[in-house]
């Protein structure tokens, strides 16, 4: 408590949330990016090290407490159960494992957060809960803590041994909780005594949400009758609201604004709104529904097939309720949710009926308490829950019969306990050697009945698409191409990773394909470009890939490389704008291939570097760009073959913009910090001189300013120091100029994460900057300012709202200027065609669509 009343006067050093930081797969989650918000100078930490420190304080308090001398007694000797979210996604558990191992506990065992609920009330009720229920009820398991919400489902079966518990069903990752509460909370009372919401400065507005949380739990945990709490802000000297600012709220007020939005009475069949974005604050993305009660109508609704198959109920109803989390805490809350859910089922259950609240007495505890129970149930004793996973796993195959349908074969069925480990050697399998390949894995919760080395045709509304691994199974000394025959095995570890391996039937290879099995972690959400396909006739591919061949081959004179795009246009019978991804994919790969023709002369390298970006970009989208990078990279030291010519010099930059979101961060910064000399910028900003070399024409310097601007992976220190470079020499009648302002300080990004991106306050710099130049050319500026200026919702990355309203009445007068002050003030905007086009600084590849980002 000490830690939050503290970190609410200075924001800038709390760090918080951390847990929820761990499934946010918008940021780089091993980068030091906590405080999110905070100014450069403040030292950081990652979500990984944050976690890492609670573990490391835990274990320190235990041992300077506990071990008494004896090494058996220190913490690192015990059973350590760590409980995580029912929704964590297998990368978070993975991240959680790690934090683990960095505090020096190498014993860990991780328990859902529900699950542990659970089984601290079976702690209680050890030698009664037989009497208390019966075959084929259900327990329904609501717990809403801080900063997610998880919904589990329990059932009752009759064994050999008497009843026995069965965890039937986990629910969707919901990062919504008792923050989001104090969020409204906090809005709703500023907007009150301010007259509208976003006007409070990052440190203010912690003050306040942090006072709303105090207020909310005093009053709707009183027992002294307390109704009102008044609240106080400290004012900032020079702050446009500079004063100390006075509010109240009252016990009715917080039950309105919590019950209305966050708990309100909705049908059994309503569905979550899912088309508008959800709120972001303090770096984190919220869900887009608030309605804990429309998700939990959803989450029962989907089930609902599974629990009567698995009951052999007609009617399927919660017969108990176990409610946890300190956002449940208030008595009123659980009575009201009772309430709603007998509206739901009397129906079907009976005038009468309500399901049975199973009391938890200190819900602050319970997980805890349950966690403890749990490792004795390790050991022995107590009454264990079956928890196989609650998903079944599949793994795509191609089929030697020709079918529109895929096929894929069941890996893991549902309902797996952890450390099953098989090998699937009934099954006929061939994998392709030698050559880039991708594995898909699929993932249902909703199927069953599904066993092992099934194969069996997905229906997309039941299953989630995992991220492929790609890879090249290297065989035989040739590296040809060739198909082996081969087992697939596979483990389900401890920590919910599923490993993958191949093993040759000939010899006595064996390929380990460890994947990082992510529920609802398909491509679409992660704000990159899909491939949504198009076909091309294979006799015009192949005369396509003939005319690359020709061209790049030593000795074919005949073969004149300036004219090459436009002959491959009319082979291929289409404008290269037209050109789908499946299509220059298989080009880039005939490029590749073709590397060493490059050398043939200076035109050759240009042509060849021309193309091969321009078929390569944006750098990701199709499942093996991940490889064809690697083979990339190995350019990059190869460097040019006629380093002397201007247009070879120009067009490797503008190769290495356009495969830019392909490249990892580390391999940007290289790019970056060896041609910084050249640009004669400094940490100082005072000029350096120029490294001995060719000198940079203005084109090749164009190129390498746009190159570093598409660099979205740079630390944003780097980007800072860039632009403001670029700043001090800015043309404002240049477009690439601005083009590149915009690239480095946008509040959105195109395809890094949100911890790279530039402080507010420096963007707000750079605005009031490009506001003051006097140019003859104002349209120029529109999209420039729409980057630097659009709001996102997140208080650390938006701008000052008076100032992003000098930024909409400039763009108001402006040629399309409707379309600009559109785009600057929706949050969380998906960037539509012409906007991803500007972004990217040509047009994207047919077939490419960008999704929305995460934040």
């Amino acid at each position: 408590e000490f830690a939050r009343e503290q970190g609410a006067k200075v924001p800038g050093r709390l760090v918080a949330s951390a847990k929820s930081w761990l499934c946010h797969g918008g940021v780089d989650r091993r980068a030091n990016i906590l405080p999110w918000g905070a100014e450069g100078d403040i030292p950081k930490v990652s979500p990984v090290d944050a976690s890492m420190r609670y573990l490391q304080h835990i274990r320190e308090a235990w041992d300077h407490l506990m071990r008494r001398g004896k090494e058996e007694w220190q913490f690192d000797q015990q059973l350590i159960v760590l409980t995580v979210p029912a929704s964590f996604d297998e990368v978070a558990r993975e991240l959680t494992i790690a934090a683990a191992r960095d505090a020096g506990i190498s014993r860990v065992i991780l328990l859902e957060e529900p699950l542990a609920a659970f089984y601290a009330w079976l702690s209680n009720n050890e030698d009664s809960w037989q009497n208390q229920m019966s075959d084929g009820q259900l327990v329904l398991v609501c717990d809403v803590g801080g900063g997610t919400t998880d919904f589990s489902i329990v059932g009752i079966r009759e064994g050999e041994k008497g009843l026995r518990f069965n965890r039937l069903a986990v629910g969707d990752h919901l990062m919504l909780g008792g923050d989001n509460m104090d969020l409204a909370l906090g809005r709703y009372l500023e907007q009150k005594i301010t007259g509208s919401a976003g006007k409070l400065d990052a440190r203010r507005w912690h003050q306040l949400v942090y006072q709303c949380r105090k207020a909310k739990e005093t009053l709707l945990g009183s027992a002294d009758g307390q109704s009102k709490m008044d609240i106080t802000v400290m004012g900032q000297a020079g702050s446009l609201i500079g004063g100390t600012l006075k509010g109240n709220l009252d016990q009715q007020e917080i039950q309105n604004i919590i019950f209305e939005g966050f708990f309100p009475e909705v049908s059994a069949d309503e569905t979550p709104e899912t088309k508008r974005s959800g709120l972001t604050e303090f770096g984190l993305p919220y869900v887009a529904d608030p309605a804990v009660t429309r998700h939990m109508a959803a989450f029962w609704r989907r089930f609902e097939p599974l629990m009567r198959q698995e009951t052999g109920r007609d009617a399927v109803f919660p017969d108990f309720v176990l409610f946890n989390g300190g956002a449940l805490t208030p008595q009123s809350l659980r009575w009201h949710l009772t309430m709603l859910m007998r509206n739901w089922f009397s129906p079907i259950a009976g005038s009468n009926w309500m399901p049975k609240e199973l009391p938890n007495p200190r819900p602050e505890l319970s997980v805890a308490i349950g966690a403890a129970y749990y490792g004795m149930v390790r050991l022995g004793e107590g009454v264990r829950v079956g928890s196989g996973s609650p998903r079944a796993y599949y793994v795509a195959v191609a089929s030697q019969k020709e079918s529109r349908k895929q096929e894929s074969v069941c890996l893991v069925p549902r309902g797996t306990e952890e450390g099953f480990e098989i090998k699937l050697d009934q099954l006929n399998f061939e994998a392709l050697a030698n050559q880039p390949v991708a594995f898909q894995l699929f993932t249902s919760s909703t199927r069953v009945g599904d066993q092992l080395g099934d194969i069996v045709t997905l229906a997309e509304d039941e299953t989630t698409v995992l991220p492929p691994i790609r890879t090249v199974l290297r065989f035989g000394k040739r590296d040809e191409a060739r198909k082996i025959p081969v087992n697939l095995g596979v483990r389900l570890t401890e920590i919910g990773t599923l490993d993958l391996f191949c093993e040759s039937k000939q010899t006595h290879h064996r390929w380990q394909l460890q994947f990082d099995v992510r529920q609802d972690a398909d491509r679409s959400g992660d704000g990159q470009p899909q491939s949504v396909g198009e076909t091309v006739d294979q006799q015009l591919i192949d005369a396509a890939l003939a005319l690359i061949e020709s061209t790049f081959t030593t000795g074919d004179s005949s073969a004149h490389p300036e004219g090459l795009t436009k002959q491959l246009e009319n082979a291929l019978e289409m404008k290269k704008e037209r050109w789908p991804t499946s299509l220059i994919r298989k080009m880039a790969d005939k490029l590749l291939e073709k590397m060493d023709g490059r050398k043939l002369s200076a035109a050759h390298e240009a042509r060849w570097l021309n193309l091969l970006g321009y078929c390569l970009r944006p750098g990701f989208g199709d499942p093996l760009d991940d490889w064809r990078m690697k083979q990339i990279w190995k350019l990059y030291f190869e460097e040019l073959a006629f380093a002397n010519n201007a247009q070879a010099r120009t067009e490797w930059w503008t190769f290495w913009r356009r495969i830019a979101g392909g490249l990892t961060p580390g391999k940007q910064l290289q790019i970056f910090q060896k041609i910084q000399p050249s640009l004669q910028i400094s940490a100082s900003g005072k000029s350096k001189k120029k490294k001995s070399g060719p000198k940079l024409n203005p084109h090749e310097e164009q190129e390498i300013w746009m190159a570093l601007a598409n660099f979205e992976r740079l630390p944003a220190a780097d980007k800072q120091l860039l632009g403001n470079a670029l700043l001090r020499k800015l043309s404002l009648t240049n477009p690439r100029d601005l083009w590149a302002i915009s690239r480095f300080g946008a509040r959105q990004p195109f395809y890094g994460t949100l911890d790279k991106l530039i402080p507010a306050t420096e963007a707000a710099h750079w605005i009031e900057h490009l506001l003051k130049q006097k140019t003859g050319k104002p349209e120029l500026l529109g999209n420039t300012l729409v980057q630097l200026a659009r709001h996102t919702g997140d208080r650390s990355r938006d701008i000052p709202e008076d100032l992003r309203q000098r930024v909409a009445t400039f763009l108001t007068d402006l040629p399309q200027g409707k379309t600009l002050v559109e785009r600057l003030s929706q949050s969380q905007h998906q960037f539509g065609k012409e906007e991803q086009d500007w972004l990217f600084g040509e047009s994207l590849p047919t077939g490419l669509v960008l999704s929305e980002k995460p934040e």
